[in-house]
């Protein structure tokens, strides 16, 4: 039987560190907030238009009465206190802080004041809980209630198409209400045909688009943290397959760009990370930018095929028509725009039967440029241009620059460092054909992602990576590193 003595050749071993109480609760907090974000559509057509807002005034208010305290004691390192490092103002996202105002502000000059203040609530309600998971959760917990909540999406979305399909063998209606026979199927919260390959699912969102943009933002998030060696390795596996399937399922042609696009932008990252010199950099940025120059005109000059292949017609959808209808709505007002109103209130007059698709009134302009323009003009779009650029500028150093703090120059690349850069290059090839990343979630991930990466520019290391009670990134890499 071993024993201690007073010639100890090793270590005395010890009970591994535990993960204190309330931070577990802080992460399954997040969870709820990014899901609740990822799936708002869900909870719209659950518990209808005031139930779900209800939820989210709510959360807001939870986010707020959990940070202040917070923020308050930071730097307390109290017995029974969940510690978080101290907010370093100067790191807020200004720009994004910036546009905000705009927006609020704009209620001035709006031409229609009341939807103006009902969405700038939203955005609001969005910004701060993303500055605030941002703030409390180091790299690893951010990444990993992001992968939940996606996991959460997925998986619901999985069984809410199959009890379609089975058990009620049939459509959905939102709020699960009657509809006569012969409705637009663009109606339905889902037309319960999982297993008819040539319809599309929509699963707990409720639109095909968006569940496909989902999909693939599960797979980044979940194929990152699996190669960054993350047990269960099996169990992620399947949530890829699950991802996949769905992603297959949903039939979009955003989503099939938005993947493309993310193959090649971590091609391109993957590269610069094996490259050392800067003539060696400089190089592969010049033939990325004439590839990609030589990409767009391709589309261009062969437009119609390129639709083809996507399966869509060459005006995208009707989204022509609804670009030109907004467009010359916009140009009435093109420097300040007519008034902050993102999404568009369909039971405001202004929008109320103004474009209509399917027998439904559309509630966004189908581009986030053209729709920024439109409600905050030349100026709003200057100013999302800096918020988007400055996102992608640091999400692009993150992801190849080698992490280094001091003078050891060869430390290994983290997996982790590459899904800023792969959410930001689905939002903005989404933003082409849809608003999404100007709300909700798709504002949400932008605003987090990037204040993360100003708060720790560097994945494990600094006062914002070390919160008390929270583990360390080396002790999740021995966690999760395969046995010998």
């Amino acid at each position: 039987m071993a024993q201690l003595t007073r010639h100890q050749i090793a270590p005395v071993p010890t009970a591994p560190a535990r993960e204190a109480t309330g931070r577990i609760a802080l992460r399954a907090f997040c969870v709820l907030l990014f899901f609740s974000a990822l799936a708002h559509t869900a909870l719209w057509n659950l518990l209808g238009a005031g139930a779900s807002v209800g939820v989210l005034v709510a959360l807001g208010a939870a986010t707020v009465a959990t940070w202040v305290p917070l923020l308050v004691r930071s730097g307390d390192r109290a017995e029974g206190r969940v510690h978080v490092a101290p907010l370093a103002w100067r790191r807020l996202p200004w720009a994004t802080l910036a546009y905000v105002a705009l927006a609020g502000a704009s209620v001035v000059w709006s031409q229609w004041p009341s939807a103006t203040l009902q969405t700038w609530g939203l955005l609001v309600g969005t910004t701060l809980p993303a500055l605030f998971v941002a703030h409390v959760l180091t790299w690893p917990e951010l990444l990993r209630t992001l992968e939940l909540a996606l996991k959460w999406v997925v998986g619901l979305s999985i069984l809410f198409e199959l009890w379609a399909a089975l058990v009620v063998d049939g459509p959905i209606a939102p709020s699960f209400v009657d509809v006569p026979a012969g409705t637009d199927p663009q109606i339905y919260w889902t037309r319960g045909e999982l297993f008819d390959l040539d319809t599309r699912v929509q699963g707990i969102v409720g639109n095909a688009n968006v569940l496909a943009i989902i999909s693939v933002l599960a797979i980044i998030v979940i194929g990152a943290r699996m190669a960054a060696r993350r047990r269960r390795r099996g169990l992620q596996i399947a949530w890829l397959v699950v991802a996949a399937l769905l992603y297959l399922r949903a039939g979009s042609a955003t989503g099939y760009v938005a993947l493309v696009v993310v193959v090649v932008v971590l091609a391109a990252a993957l590269l610069m990370r094996r490259l050392r010199s800067r003539s060696g950099r400089s190089l592969v940025y010049a033939a990325f930018a004439a590839a990609v120059a030589a990409a767009l005109v391709a589309v261009f000059a062969f437009w119609d095929q390129v639709t083809d292949i996507l399966g869509r017609s060459d005006g995208l959808s009707g989204r022509d028509q609804i670009w030109a209808t907004v467009l010359q709505r916009a140009v009435e007002h093109p420097v300040l725009g007519n008034g902050f109103a993102t999404p568009w209130p369909p039971w405001h007059p202004a929008f109320d039967g103004w474009i209509v698709d399917h027998d439904l009134s559309v509630f966004h302009a189908h581009d986030m440029w053209l729709d920024v323009f439109l409600q905050l003009g030349a100026v709003g779009v200057a100013l999302i241009v800096v918020v988007f650029a400055a996102a992608a500028w640091r999400a692009w150093f993150f992801a190849v620059d080698r992490p280094r703090w001091d003078l050891v120059a060869d430390r290994p690349f983290s997996s982790l460092s590459l899904v800023p850069l792969l959410v930001l290059a689905v939002l903005l090839t989404q933003g082409l054909t849809e608003s999404g990343p100007l709300m909700l979630w798709g504002w949400m991930l932008m605003v987090a992602l990037t204040f993360r990466i100003k708060l720790a520019p560097v994945i494990g290391v600094g006062a914002a990576e070390s919160p008390r009670g929270a583990p360390s990134y080396a002790a999740e890499q021995a966690a999760g590193a395969p046995r010998p």
